[in-house]
């Protein structure tokens, strides 16, 4: 296998094993509120460096085993079990995350990144789609979700979830860009390899020390503030947007099963974005400013679908649900139209955050997807709190703020990064 062959192979396995994780994980998150009302479904988040002592490979295994036993815990929830899984998966998250990023990035270059990035983002967003079609078909009908149906999902999603977790395995390692001399003597490379062995904590201080440097740089910055509303959204999308849906009861008995369509549609839309730009990434003349428009103007008019449609009280309706009618009636196909481009303005934004990352930072990457994740987790933990006591009009504006200033952002930094490109210069000099 060639060396393009086998980045390309591991770009497939990274998004078939996260597509497994996250069939568990984001169906889990699409009916956790809906099935256990008197659990609070808020993260922790965290970030560590695990990534940076035992590489991408293992850091992945060793998250998506926690990952698993957060899906498990909900087999038989206790609050005590829940909120300990809760902060694992948190630290978890950030780990996982920031080796993905590690991992797409040393199987791509300036070339191969966006349509790697469109590639994986394609294959984890279908993860939407499968767990979803499940929930809309066995839970048709049905107003109340039985202990027994409960059992039944949350152990199918805990094994998928631990095949994508055994998938990692199947990763190779790259091989390396120049190969050694014949003038570089065994000596030499036993002495390289004793050092490396050495030096495993001094990579985390190093990525540490370096993240807090790269957290206080004008790119990171402005990005920053386009990761914190991929955060606020991505709270919206699979989780409040859910609720709401299941708290109207105008939409009679089918609010549970509407939960999964809407789930499958935001996957559809998370897939046709990120096969679309994958593709388009090879004729990528006019930059990643497009794309990220398209994004926030499919959000802007999902929202205000949304605002029209959705009753203000929906996020936090009592259990028996919401009667209240916003300005037109609830409609089950504005709701399912929303759910698709909620999706596909997500995809728009995701892929081009993680193709400047691995571009700007290809040297070394962990510590900009740390700082990623993290912003992102931290802006996500922020939407889950407040979102069970803001009105949804409220909700929407807080989003449309953020994504109209994150959106700015983004230009400004590509727009640096193209100009100096022009010139002939590196973006590490950014």
């Amino acid at each position: 296998m060639s060396p393009e062959s086998k980045k390309l192979f591991n770009i497939i396995i990274l998004g078939v094993a996260f597509m497994f994780m996250f069939t568990a994980f984001q169906t889990c998150g699409n009916v956790a509120q809906t099935v256990i009302r008197s659990l609070n479904s808020t993260d922790f988040h965290g970030s560590e460096y695990t990534s940076a002592i035992v590489g991408p490979q293992l850091s992945m295994f060793a998250s998506g085993l926690f990952y698993s036993m957060y899906i498990a815990v909900f087999i038989q929830p206790f609050s005590w079990s829940f909120y300990t899984a809760s902060v694992f998966i948190g630290i978890a998250a950030a780990v996982l995350w920031t080796a993905q990023g590690n991992c797409l990035t040393i199987n791509s270059d300036e070339h191969t990144i966006g349509r790697n990035s469109g590639i994986f983002w394609a294959l984890l967003q279908s993860s939407l789609f499968f767990g979803n079609l499940y929930i809309y078909f066995a839970w048709h009908g049905k107003t109340h979700i039985s202990e027994s149906d409960r059992r039944t999902v949350f152990i199918a999603l805990t094994v998928i979830s631990l095949v994508g977790t055994v998938l990692f395995f199947l990763i190779r390692k790259p091989d390396p860009e120049n190969v050694l001399g014949e003038d570089e003597s065994s000596d030499d490379q036993d002495l390289e390899v004793n050092e490396s062995a050495q030096s495993n904590m001094t990579k985390a201080i190093d990525a540490f020390k370096k993240s807090l440097e790269l957290c206080v740089t004008k790119e990171m910055l402005l990005l920053s503030v386009t990761t914190a509303y991929t955060g606020l959204e991505l709270t919206f999308f699979s989780t409040i947007y859910g609720t709401c849906i299941g708290a109207i009861n105008k939409f009679g008995t089918e609010e549970n099963s509407l939960i999964g369509l809407s789930g499958i549609f935001t996957g559809i839309g998370e897939i046709l974005g990120g096969s679309l730009f994958g593709l388009l990434s090879k004729n990528n003349r006019f930059g990643r400013n497009p794309v990220v428009l398209l994004g926030i103007l499919v959000h802007f008019i999902a929202f205000y679908l949304i605002f029209l449609n959705m009753p203000g009280d929906a996020p936090i309706a009592p259990v028996g649900g919401t009667n209240r009618s916003a300005y037109i009636r609830p409609s089950k196909e504005v709701a399912i139209l929303c759910s698709f481009l909620l999706g596909l303005g997500d995809s728009c934004f995701n892929t081009q955050l993680l193709s400047i990352l691995g571009f700007l930072y290809s040297e070394d990457s962990a510590p900009a997807f740390t700082i990623f994740k993290f912003v992102q987790s931290i802006c996500a933990a922020v939407a889950a709190f407040y979102s069970n006591y803001l009105l949804l009009h409220w909700q929407l504006l807080i989003m449309v703020l953020f994504g109209f200033l994150g959106t700015l952002s983004f230009f400004t930094v590509e727009w640096d990064a193209a100009a100096i490109v022009a010139r002939g210069s590196d973006y590490r000099s950014i």
